[in-house]
């Protein structure tokens, strides 16, 4: 679920030409038009009776490229997240690990708001036809948490923090909010595995960089302007990593010229140096329903971090690269086991939402 950071700032506009920049200006759109324009989406929960709604709720959740690779059908007694296959990311994410942690992310914000509203219920992986993830309804008194406030407010900040420490009681909240059954939690808060980590971060993103499969299927999913993300209403917003908007057609050639894997590798180390601490997340198996449950504990952590005035984000090169698995999962102590995901944290600033598409779009029947 990493979200890659387009590394384009303002000496690389000046390079391009601040003139050709300045004259697009109008096309590109405007921050305060993307701000309204993805407002409502980020509203408070208005009627917790509605499918619509608990769906837009869900679909704030964190997802590879921001591809919102998910369907939802309501049913009878349920709500079933089934995995949308014209939004794999085939080269980045092979066996749809992603996929399936996303749906679980997003099981767990659907999770939380239906416990809002007085139904609350169990989240269950369903093999059947290529798998989907199955929220069943029960009843019960509204189980409103800060989890489910903080749902809203929570993004993937692609910046620098500031370098200060979370104190022992914040990383034991954020320690109970992840824990779930078959999903392991491992904080990395000294240095020298935090060094380490951020060397094979930096491996990662190098062999990642060095692959033309992986960086053509990377640029589909740029989004270089505020009009561009809102039209698409998905991909990642280069905006919200804190560059400056560039027009379509000349985005996808600065990020050719600029976007060079040492320059990330210098970015990447920043961001972890910056950070308080780094969180693995290993699930019980290498298989969808333990990614699953993978997604869940993530993202109530993320909810958690949010509710304590965190920012988080991910920086998945070692989970990504194969051959870095073992290494990683070594560094964490569990030799022998698939680690999901890696997400640093720490305290730092808000950046622009990332966009989503309208909810009528993610919901079938």
């Amino acid at each position: 679920m990493d979200r890659r950071q387009v590394l384009i700032g303002a000496g690389a506009a000046a390079v391009i030409g601040v003139g050709a920049v300045g004259l697009a200006k109008a096309r590109m759109g405007s921050a305060a038009d993307y701000a309204r324009g993805i407002a409502a989406l980020r509203a408070p929960l208005a009627d917790p009776a509605s499918l619509a709604e608990l769906v837009r709720y869900a679909v704030l959740a964190p997802n590879g490229h921001n591809t919102q690779p998910w369907r939802f059908r309501g049913g009878p007694g349920q709500i079933a997240i089934h995995p949308d296959p014209a939004r794999r990311t085939p080269v980045v994410d092979p066996d749809d690990h992603h996929v399936f942690v996303s749906l679980g992310a997003a099981a767990e914000n659907l999770a939380l708001a239906s416990a809002a509203r007085g139904q609350p219920g169990a989240v269950r992986f369903d093999p059947a036809h290529g798998g989907a993830v199955l929220f069943e309804f029960a009843k019960g008194p509204s189980q409103r948490s800060p989890l489910f406030d903080a749902i809203p407010h929570r993004q993937s900040t692609r910046a620098e923090y500031d370098g200060r420490a979370v104190s022992a009681g914040d990383l034991a909240a954020l320690t109970q909010a992840a824990a779930l059954p078959g999903v392991d939690l491992v904080l990395l808060t000294d240095q020298p595995r935090i060094d380490r980590l951020r060397d094979l971060i930096v491996t990662g993103n190098s062999a990642q960089s060095a692959d033309p499969a992986f960086v053509r299927e990377l640029k589909t999913w740029l989004r270089f302007n505020p009009r561009e993300a809102l039209r698409s209403g998905d991909g990642l917003y280069s905006v919200a990593s804190g560059n400056p908007p560039l027009p379509d057609w000349l985005g996808p050639v600065a990020f050719d010229w600029l976007a060079s894997g040492r320059s990330q590798n210098e970015a990447y180390a920043r961001q972890v140096r910056s950070s308080a601490g780094l969180a693995v997340f290993v699930g019980a198996r290498a298989d969808p329903a333990s990614w699953v449950a993978v997604g869940q504990a993530v993202q109530r952590f993320a909810l958690q971090a949010t509710a304590l005035g965190l920012k988080c984000a991910f920086l998945n090169q070692p989970v990504e690269v194969p051959q870095l698995r073992a290494e990683l999962a070594a560094l964490v102590g569990l030799p022998g086991r698939r680690p999901d995901l890696v997400m640093r944290f720490g305290h730092g600033p808000s950046l622009p939402w990332s966009p989503r598409r309208p909810v009528a779009a993610v919901i079938e029947g």
